[in-house]
């Protein structure tokens, strides 16, 4: 009998801070209208001074252990999709693990590929349901990039946000998870990224200065033209038809990029969940937080067939096509 790996249960967390495109008008020199039109984004959230990624972290997955009926106890594999992390060492996932009284022994690891971590994420820790080393994973995408923003940088700050959001993966007969698709090129590093950290610039990593950088248009192209591909390989790796996709969930980076995506697959944009005008781009959180709203609100039922890309800083990319 063939094993998958199925989600059982979903969860999302967002701080309770709202910036809006209007209190970013009073911050830097934007416009509603300019963030609107550009991205789709009206508003993101942002993490208190005191919050942390772990503290995000534990809200999504406590939502997601409840939906999937788990204790602590059933847990038996972390992994946390961040570019974020409360500390250097240990990892948030470790942290994660005590946080929520998970057993002592149970694999706990962060996973860093940015907007594609969490698809990175649930990528391996498929793979250790259906090599029968997990029964039942938690998978998490958490981010407080709110930390790593230039807030006098008008064309990056008007665009991320914080969050969190967790699925449970159980070993299961019934089909879920059919395929993983997971790409990357250093190639790209210099367009998306922070250049400082603590063995290359550490100066001015003290100084405060490691902060995002990207060259938006460069990004946009790239990123459309990738996703296309990837759409492809998908399908083809599965024998699937454009039409045998019931939702498209995308990373939540900017309004044009999803419409592209949706493009390729020929799907109308009433089969895609969006939530990039509510939540910003909430990098690894992104595709967990839009998941877990389709699933409440009903949209995305048992049975139906879901893919799932992201595409981010590295450059990463990646796919997953389930049953949920």
């Amino acid at each position: 009998m063939k094993r998958y790996a199925r989600i059982t249960g979903t969860g999302g967390y967002l701080p309770e801070t709202i910036l809006t495109n209007h209190d970013l008008e009073r911050m830097v020199e934007t416009s509603d209208q300019w963030i609107t039109e550009r991205t789709g984004i009206k508003k993101r959230h942002i993490a208190a001074e005191s919050q942390t990624t772990c503290d995000l972290s534990e809200m999504a997955a406590r939502r997601a252990m409840e939906m999937a009926g788990k204790r602590a106890e059933d847990i038996d594999l972390i992994v946390l999709a961040t570019t974020t992390p409360d500390r250097i060492f240990p990892s948030t996932a470790c942290l994660l693990q005590a946080r929520l009284g998970v057993s002592s022994g149970c694999p706990a690891f962060d996973v860093q590929a940015v907007c594609t971590g969490f698809v990175y994420a649930l990528a391996v820790a498929e793979k250790f349901i259906r090599t029968d080393s997990s029964r039942c994973a938690l998978v998490v995408g958490a981010e407080t990039f709110s930390r790593i923003l230039d807030w006098n940088d008008r064309s990056t700050c008007v665009l991320f946000g914080d969050g969190a959001g967790a699925v449970i993966l159980e070993a299961s007969e019934e089909a879920g998870i059919l395929s993983t698709h997971l790409h990357a090129d250093g190639r790209y590093e210099s367009l998306l990224n922070v250049p400082y950290g603590l063995s290359d610039g550490y100066e001015h990593l003290e100084a405060g200065e490691a902060k995002v950088q990207m060259k938006g248009n460069e990004v946009f192209k790239i990123a459309v033209n990738t996703l296309g591909r990837i759409v492809d390989e998908t399908l083809a790796a599965n024998g699937l038809e454009k039409s045998n996709i019931d939702w498209l969930v995308p990373h939540q980076a900017n309004i044009r990029i999803i419409n592209a995506t949706a493009r390729k697959l020929s799907m109308s944009m009433d089969q895609v969940v969006v939530t990039v005008d509510q939540h910003g781009n909430t990098s690894a959180a992104s595709i967990p937080l839009a998941l877990d709203v389709a699933v409440r609100d009903g949209r995305i039922k048992r049975g139906e067939t879901v893919l799932m890309e992201a595409f981010g800083g590295g450059f990463t990319w990646g796919s997953a096509i389930l049953k949920f």
